[in-house]
């Protein structure tokens, strides 16, 4: 950026009526005899009579940090003394020196915005003039080369095309948090890599982020990768488990969210891509791929593998919050991680007590994994019109699930292998519960108390609920407040 050691810089664009209304102040300036520089933003032949410096890649305007136009400048010994945005006649004659400056002109007229301040420009103008503070390893492909086919040769994927992360695109991303780039938001199994904010911020863009969401894909990145859920577990089982993110607070409004129809189906961006950007992190930054040679041992999978996020319906619900529940305020905005197995579909178009809606759901729920696997973890959507049967008989969340859980304990002799014809059951079995085998009174829990969880969400219109899957209580289940 070549700049006058002493004199005025002019930056302008034709597309600015104000600026149109100075093109003959500004040759005044020039005939006056002190060096003027005239950057024009848009235009290079623009204004006429005097010369002019193409900037239409905004360098200049980038870093002199210009935000109206026509802005004058006056330099000193290299150094920026004065500047004045807009026209104010006064105000450039003070600046000039010359008392009859612009006499034919109005008193006062505003400026326009400077082209580098539009929209996603000063991302772009950062990247383009390396002053992005990035540390990310830059990958330079030859202009020959398809850049998305590269991503996908080189695994940086989930098997679905991806939004490049240009520096723009990150430094936009990294607008979304008051967080510093280079923290650290959590070790990634199971290469046990450290993940920053930045490298978050670059999964977050290829899985398809706005910057508001970005927030949330922090927390729950780092309550996933925490010490209360076993993410290495989770990717190296057989089993379909996923993480799955659940958000609670006005942040899931503020960011678009969906809790209603179709709230675990496609559709809504902020839900597939938070969730999305998870899998993509523990996956690029973590090592966690399946195929050869990866530790994702998946035998089957499930479409929640791509993405699994939903939010708490709220406003409809008939119960306090999942995070209500576990002691958070409404106003927070708490992410909670659980393992999920799949979707599995609660269809009752008869029940319309609460005693039969709890019938339908032990029987559907003693299926979770298998009938003869306890202590797994499972969580309930309920939609509407469903849940509004215990809302009319004033049913607390808390006397459902003790309901349910009531009339899931299950006699030792019926988890035994051979039972019903099939091999599965108690692999081990204590004294204790050898000895109550014909006891009909001696009884297992399928689920512990805080295996089971509850949330309303879904379309107003079907009488459905979801039943989520989960692993056991070792994997575990992993919340905490949402950082700005």
């Amino acid at each position: 950026m070549n700049l006058p050691t002493d004199g005025f810089v002019a930056v302008v664009k034709r597309d600015c009526p104000t600026c149109a209304l100075v093109e003959p102040v500004l040759r005044e300036l020039a005939e006056n005899g002190e060096p003027l520089s005239v950057y024009c933003q848009d235009d290079p032949s623009f204004p006429d009579g005097v010369p002019v410096i193409d900037d239409r890649r905004l360098a200049t305007s980038y870093r002199l940090k210009i935000e109206i136009v026509p802005t004058l400048i006056r330099f000193s010994r290299g150094r920026e003394v004065e500047r004045v945005i807009g026209w104010n006649r006064g105000e450039w004659r003070s600046l000039s020196g010359i008392g009859s400056l612009g006499e034919k002109l109005p008193e006062n007229r505003p400026g326009c915005g400077a082209r580098n301040i539009e929209p996603g420009m000063a991302e772009e103008l950062a990247s383009r003039f390396g002053d992005t503070g990035l540390v990310s390893r830059r990958v330079r492909l030859p202009a020959h080369v398809d850049a998305m086919e590269a991503v996908f040769e080189r695994g940086w994927t989930d098997g679905l095309s991806v939004t490049l992360p240009t520096e723009a695109r990150v430094l936009r991303m990294l607008k979304g948090t008051t967080r510093k780039p280079d923290e650290i938001v959590a070790i990634v199994p199971p290469d046990r890599a450290n993940c920053t904010v930045e490298k978050a911020a670059v999964n977050a863009v290829m899985a398809g982020c706005k910057p508001e969401y970005f927030p949330v894909v922090l927390a729950a990145l780092e309550y996933a990768c925490g010490p209360n859920f076993g993410m290495h577990g989770v990717l190296c089982t057989t089993s379909f488990a996923t993480p799955m993110s659940v958000v609670n607070g006005p942040a899931r409004r503020a960011i678009g969210m969906n809790a209603g129809r179709n709230v675990l189906g496609q559709g809504n961006r902020a839900n597939a891509t938070i969730g999305r950007a998870l899998n993509l992190i523990v996956r690029n930054v973590g090592g966690g791929r399946p195929g050869p040679g990866g530790i994702d041992r998946c035998t089957l999978g499930h479409q929640g593998k791509y993405t699994m996020c939903f939010a708490e319906d709220e406003e409809t619900s008939p119960w306090e919050s999942l995070a209500v529940e576990r002691g958070f305020r409404p106003d927070q905005n708490v992410v909670h991680i659980f393992t999920a197995t799949g979707v599995q579909a609660v269809q009752d178009y008869k029940s319309r007590t609460p005693e039969e809606m709890v019938a339908t759901y032990v029987q559907c729920l003693r299926v979770v994994n298998h009938p003869k696997i306890t202590f797994s973890t499972a969580l309930l959507v309920i939609a509407p019109e469903h849940s509004v049967r215990f809302k009319e008989a004033r049913w607390s969340k808390q006397r459902l699930k003790e309901a349910i859980l009531e009339r899931l304990q299950i006699p030792v002799r019926e988890l035994l292998p051979g039972y019903n014809g099939d091999g599965e059951g108690l692999r081990r079995i204590t004294p204790e519960q050898r000895a109550h085998l014909d006891d009909p009174e001696y009884r297992i829990p399928k689920f512990l108390p805080e295996g089971l969880n509850i949330v309303a969400a879904g379309g107003e219109a079907g009488m459905n609920t979801a039943i989520i899957g989960g692993l056991s209580m070792e994997i575990g289940m992993a919340w905490g407040e949402l950082r700005p």
